[in-house]
């Protein structure tokens, strides 16, 4: 009998014991810093010359890893190893697909701290950051395991007299795989888990910044008992083998999280037809946001400021649903303003491989730079109040920042910075603070702080985002609880965590027969 799903707890790092294990589970893993890592394609382990290097964000000097690159000809062999493994394993019984993740569900949660600790090295995470990573990783290969038992069952249609009809789904075929490097393991987790489990191979094609700790769900799945060429691990350089991957012939599915920008180039590419293409492919894309926390004249303040400083600085404001715009009543305005200034000088920023902070770096030069130079245009655009700072002598770190009396129009109100930087803005009356909070291409996280049950319930028609939250921060959904997705140019709003999303990867198929 297999349980209903139950959310991962996290771990509490105040009590004394936890700290204690996770401290010894980061040095467990420095001691593995710095070792090769493999291509794997159809179980078989190919080591190149050329290498994807993962170093620690918060330590430039420290090398967590050095990953194979897969070449174009790699591709071919993990396409052709998919394409085998297909015919077999579409046809393996549900409830042993479903098994697999189960199992590795409770290796990942034997060795949890451990998993942690790589996230807080690969992806530069502060300990309650990676501990939710991991946790959710855990949640998404329970929770896609009971979805496709319960997939497996079909749905029911109606049968005339004679005849008998039978509505059910199966798997699609071979896809591809490419998750972000800001959830290192939940993502990757969920993104490769729930085709898998729907019957698909893939090719998994990780993030260059962090391709450890994605191949560490490799070794998992193998443990797990997932069959050789189901799971076919190709971490590359994006412009050498990442438009081959969306183009080829026999991808199905492209399954991506990343920008804007590259989630409509891979819309674009598999809409084109391939020489010995047979089938239209798919595309479930979350593609990032502009996210607004609105807060009213009848709010809880102090709510207000904790909800607008932890979703814009958790993670370093590295999350697409991280709040980038508070939008606040102008009777309020100041106060909640000074509210949130107080919470962020009380943020802790260090290298969390050493010591347990509130915020570590940003994840590389090239983010790094981007978020300085629009601190820079949040100077001509605003006013900083708070923040600004930013070094790059050892580690790649951004302070928390905070700008006040933004225009809406602002690039800093309009375009995705991914780290650190809030800004704030006033709006007479709850119309404004709506029309605000909509003015943007993105659609994906928002909150409302309000007492207000009229302006709670206009919000949840009019607040035009996939992922609405009242009375809290708009970042933190938990697969089961929150599914996941946004509208407009945030994505395809799939949903991940939530009940519908297997069936992007599965047809529908009815057959009848008449008696």
């Amino acid at each position: 009998m297999v349980l209903p799903f139950k959310h991962e707890p996290f771990t509490d790092f105040k009590v004394e014991e936890n700290r204690k294990q996770f401290e010894a589970a980061l040095s467990a893993v420095r001691t593995e810093l710095g070792k090769e890592y493999p291509i794997v394609i159809n179980g078989e382990k190919i080591y190149t010359d050329d290498k994807l290097v993962s170093i620690n964000p918060s330590n430039k000097d420290e090398v967590i890893g050095k990953v194979s690159k897969a070449t174009k000809e790699h591709v071919e062999q993990a396409f052709a190893s998919a394409v085998e493994a297909y015919e077999k394993w579409r046809k393996v019984p549900v409830e042993d697909r479903a098994h697999i993740l189960f199992r590795a569900a409770a290796i990942v949660r034997r060795r949890k701290h451990e998993f942690s600790a790589w996230l807080v090295h690969d992806a530069g995470k502060p300990w309650d950051q990676a501990d939710g990573d991991t946790a959710e990783g855990i949640d998404f290969l329970e929770y896609y395991g009971r979805q496709m038992l319960e997939l497996e069952k079909g749905k029911p249609v109606v049968d005339r007299a004679n005849e008998n009809n039978k509505y059910f789904y199966k798997a699609m075929g071979p896809g591809v795989v490419i998750p972000p490097w800001n959830f290192a393991f939940a993502i990757v987790c969920g993104t490769a888990a729930a085709p898998i489990v729907a019957g698909n191979p893939v090719l998994l094609k990780p993030s260059e910044n962090t391709p450890v700790i994605a191949y560490k769900l490799v070794e998992v799945l193998e443990e797990a008992g997932l069959p050789k060429g189901v799971l076919n691990f190709v971490p590359g350089d994006p412009k050498e083998i990442g438009d081959y991957l969306v183009d080829h012939k026999d991808t199905h599915f492209i399954n991506f999280t990343g920008s804007r920008a590259t989630g409509v180039r891979i819309f674009e590419r598999a809409a084109k037809i391939q020489e010995g293409q047979q089938h239209l492919k798919r595309v479930i894309a979350e593609m990032g946001g502009k996210d607004t926390i609105i807060v009213d004249e009848t709010a809880d303040l102090d709510l207000a400021a904790e909800s607008i400083v932890h979703s814009a600085f958790g993670f370093s404001g590295q999350k697409c649903s991280a709040c980038s715009r508070a939008v606040i009543h102008e009777d309020v305005y100041d106060e909640v303003l000074e509210k949130s200034i107080e919470i962020a000088k009380t943020l802790t920023i260090g290298n969390p491989s050493e010591e347990n902070v509130y915020m570590a770096s940003v994840v590389n030069q090239t983010q790094f730079d981007k978020i300085k130079n629009y601190i820079e245009i949040g100077k001509e655009e605003g006013e900083l109040v708070f923040g600004g700072e930013a070094d790059d002598s050892k580690g790649f770190f951004v302070h928390p920042t905070i700008f006040k009396d933004v225009d809406p129009n602002a690039r800093i109100m309009q375009e995705e910075i991914f780290g650190p930087v809030v800004a704030f803005s006033k709006a007479k009356d709850f119309d404004e603070l709506l029309e605000i909070a909509n003015n943007t291409e993105y659609g994906l996280t928002g909150a409302v702080i309000s007492t207000n049950r009229d302006h709670l319930e206009r919000a949840r028609e009019d607040f035009h985002v996939g992922n609405l939250y009242f009375n809290r921060g708009c970042t933190a959904a938990i697969v089961g609880y929150q599914p996941f997705g946004g509208f407009k140019m945030s994505g395809t709003d799939s949903k991940a965590g939530g009940p519908d999303y297997l069936q992007h990867f599965l047809e529908a198929k009815i057959v009848s027969e008449q008696f």
